[in-house]
């Protein structure tokens, strides 16, 4: 294991890189409108940037996973997090929709592989009795970077413009000089590097395909439940509801602030009950609560419903670094839990453009849109979780901390 300050390091890379990749991510549900008038287009045909963003992190999960399994976490969460810096900034000089809609492509290759080699990295450099916690704590990494995306579109839209917004986002370059300075590589991935040689032989590569389709598939419904209560979410505050842009950005502060302390809280108390009923308990309250955050109306109802609502959503995702790195084969850590995660976005990459289908439909409700959307997406998170795998504690390779059961694969 890793000395404890190099420990602290690792994940203090790891959340920013996340909280970053976030905050790029999510400048764009602000300036949809704006986008739109610029480019002479409507709402529908811009959302179809965050289909492709959502659509396209999948191969970059698979192609920075690979990378980071063949020749290390660090350099190449290193080239990811330079990558999809430089693609946000590039997406402010875009001169058409079309050439918006690329950039908006390839940031989400590069956005699919940070979180997977993020997790992969901590999860291999920390003590088994820290990952609950740690893992809610990376995870609120992308509420934070919405939290972050709320502030710059309140204080920042009136002077900058949709174009300045995606131009300051080069600034996470800069977590490169952190990384390459106080982040360790994985112990893991190093002794596996030098041992591969005395090591058993790795089973054949159909032998997971099961696991593969599991977590694809419970990825799947936690981005519907997830993304089905966040990406639209503006966009109904602002036009169903004709909120300012002030006043859209109070609120997202308000349940940003609830996802962070939902993604905290989940991971913290899935250490103690289990992951999979955390994710059961918190998305079944979600869905309890859904009807009341679709129908309220009125600034203090909104921000109130749209807290409880993110604090319960994050809290079924605070577990999920810690539950996919514990359920993943050992011999491809880096690639299982972010291409399952990305896949599982993937597949849900069309929730936006439904949603706003859906919402023209019901004579512009997109409060109730978004709640048959997200709500669909949460009960089959719950009945997956219910009956899939789980690993809680499973010692990683050369995790000798004494904390940690021995090393096994997952049971139901």
């Amino acid at each position: 294991m890793l000395a404890k300050q190099q420990q602290y390091n690792v994940v203090i890379a790891s959340f920013l890189g996340w909280t970053m990749d976030a905050f790029d991510f999510f400048l764009l549900i602000f300036v949809m409108g704006d986008i739109a008038k610029e480019f002479g287009s409507t709402v529908k045909v811009v959302s179809w940037a965050i289909t492709l963003t959502l659509g396209l992190r999948v191969v970059g999960a698979l192609l920075f996973g690979r990378l980071a399994d063949r020749y290390g976490r660090k350099p190449v969460l290193i080239l990811n997090v330079l990558t999809f810096s430089l693609l946000e900034c590039a997406s402010g000089f875009a001169p058409t929709l079309t050439a918006f809609l690329v950039l908006r492509a390839l940031f989400g290759i590069a956005m699919g592989g940070e979180w997977g080699i993020g997790a992969s990295l901590t999860m291999e450099s920390i003590p088994a009795h820290w990952r609950g916690f740690v893992s809610g704590l990376l995870q609120s990494g992308y509420s934070f970077g919405y939290l972050l995306a709320a502030l710059l579109f309140g204080v920042g839209f009136n002077t900058l413009g949709w174009r300045g917004l995606f131009i300051v986002a080069i600034l996470p370059a800069f977590l490169v000089l952190y990384i390459r300075s106080k982040v360790s590589e994985s112990p893991d991935w190093r002794t596996s590097r030098l041992a591969s040689a005395s090591r058993e032989p790795r089973r054949p590569g159909g032998a997971h395909v099961s696991r593969y389709l599991y977590a694809i598939a419970l990825m799947a419904a936690a981005a519907t439940f997830s993304h089905g209560t966040q990406d639209l979410y503006p966009t109904f505050l602002r036009i169903q509801h004709g909120l300012s842009v002030h006043e859209v950005s109070v609120i997202a502060i308000v349940y940003n602030i609830g996802a962070i302390l939902g993604c905290l809280s989940g991971g913290a108390l899935s250490q103690w009950i289990g992951r999979r009923r955390e994710i059961m308990l918190a998305a079944i309250l979600a869905v309890a609560l859904m009807p009341f955050w679709a129908i309220s109306s009125g600034p203090l109802a909104l921000a109130g419903t749209a807290f409880c609502m993110q604090f319960l959503v994050q809290c079924t995702f605070g577990t999920m670094p810690a539950h996919l790195n514990e359920i993943s084969p050992r011999e491809s850590r880096a690639t299982f839990p972010g291409f399952t995660y990305q896949f599982g976005n993937f597949l849900a990459a069309g929730n936006a453009t439904i949603q706003v289908m859906l919402a023209g439909k019901l004579q512009g409700d997109y409060g109730v849109a978004m709640a048959l959307v997200a709500g669909a997406g949460a009960v089959a998170f719950a009945l997956l979780a219910a009956f899939g795998p789980e690993a809680k504690e499973v010692r990683m390779m050369t995790d000798h901390s004494g904390d940690a059961r021995p090393a096994a694969e997952p049971s139901p």
